[in-house]
């Protein structure tokens, strides 16, 4: 199957620069499978779409502020650093920028009182550009992070982060350290949405992915099966493993909230004599979903609108139909939706 045909034409004017002043207000386009329907809502109506013994799962990553700016130790160059992933210790992949000033051994000084150091120990990954370097702080790291860091927006918003994005570009249940893009479809999710969704009768479960840099790049390859997905680390807990299978054999239906919670989920599913459920634990997940896939466990996806040719695109895909999901985006560039991050949501169910 060729990339290209996931492709579309968007609007520059429709990619979303700035999240609404209310996470529940944005529009949500329902996709009723069994209908083959397609509804124009606002995003505090999706309760009305899940009924009491259904279950709500959710990605309770909390994003990191990963963009840290610094000066080389000895030119004074400006070196902006994006954090991927802790590798161990004090030493983590990232990227830099601009990739030809930076050589090992140089010394990146990221505070004016020069308390918060990066010593680039080479490459990481020399096929992708990313590069190991050992920090060298005073206090506790997380807290200087949050310190001198900014949330690492998404390159398609095309203005740098401020400081109500370390709000807005957080889910309201975000809790475990460790994104560097945002599990999107949550943010819409208010603390009162999900109350109402507890009161129904809804179950609600959290799983952990964190998101890495693979949410960013490119596909480059002409066919699907040329691409090889980013690996990424996902945990789901004995709690909330049991609450999945439990709604599973009561006749509930699973309502994930986000590609990085299907994932998840999807990667965590096991055969049994009875049918698929979940197995709790943590894996590294390079599971890569497309059209052909057969989804074992989720039954409704919650999401945001993605970039053409991406594999988001494509996962949604496998859950409808290409041609299916090509028409709604059509019809949402048509109605004027708003795309991506901090775009609108759909719901396809």
């Amino acid at each position: 199957m060729r990339i290209e045909e996931f492709n579309y034409n968007l609007p520059e004017n429709l990619i979303a620069q700035k999240p609404l002043e209310r996470r529940d207000e944005c529009r949500l386009m329902v996709l009723d499978r069994e209908k083959n329907t397609i509804t124009h809502r606002k995003f505090y109506d999706v309760i009305e779409y899940i009924n009491p013994g259904d279950c709500l799962v959710l990605n309770d990553s909390r994003v990191i502020p990963a963009r840290i700016y610094g000066k080389k130790a000895v030119t004074g160059a400006h070196i902006e650093t994006l954090l991927i992933k802790r590798i161990e210790g004090d030493d983590w992949e990232v990227m830099v920028r601009p990739g030809k000033r930076i050589h090992e051994g140089d010394v990146v000084e990221y505070d004016e009182k020069k308390t918060f150091k990066g010593h680039i120990l080479g490459y990481h990954d020399k096929e992708n550009g990313t590069r190991r370097i050992h920090f060298e702080y005073e206090g506790i790291f997380m807290e200087r992070l949050e310190e001198i860091g900014s949330m690492p927006l998404p390159p398609y918003i095309q203005r740098l982060a401020d400081e109500s994005d370390k709000e807005m570009y957080q889910t309201v249940y975000s809790r475990i350290d460790g994104s560097v893009a945002a599990p999107t479809a949550g943010l819409h999710f208010t603390e009162d949405l999900l109350n109402k969704a507890a009161h129904k009768g809804v179950n609600i479960a959290y799983v952990t992915l964190h998101v890495g840099i693979g949410t960013f790049r490119p596909v480059k390859c002409e066919t699907i099966e040329e691409h090889k997905m980013h690996f990424e680390e996902c945990s789901i807990s004995k709690e909330a493993a049991n609450t999945i299978n439990t709604t599973i054999e009561q006749g509930g239906k699973i309502i994930v909230v986000g590609t990085t919670s299907a994932r998840t989920l999807e990667s965590m599913a096991i055969e049994t004599p009875e049918g698929y459920r979940i197995k709790e634990g943590t894996k590294s997940t390079g599971i890569f979903i497309y059209p052909g896939y057969n989804y074992k466990i989720t039954d409704a996806l919650i999401t945001n609108f993605h970039l053409p040719k991406s594999t988001l695109i494509m996962l949604v895909s496998a859950l409808y139909s290409k041609d299916k999901i090509l028409e709604a985006y059509e019809e949402a560039i048509r109605e004027k939706y708003r795309f991506f991050s901090y775009g609108d949501a759909m719901l396809i169910k």
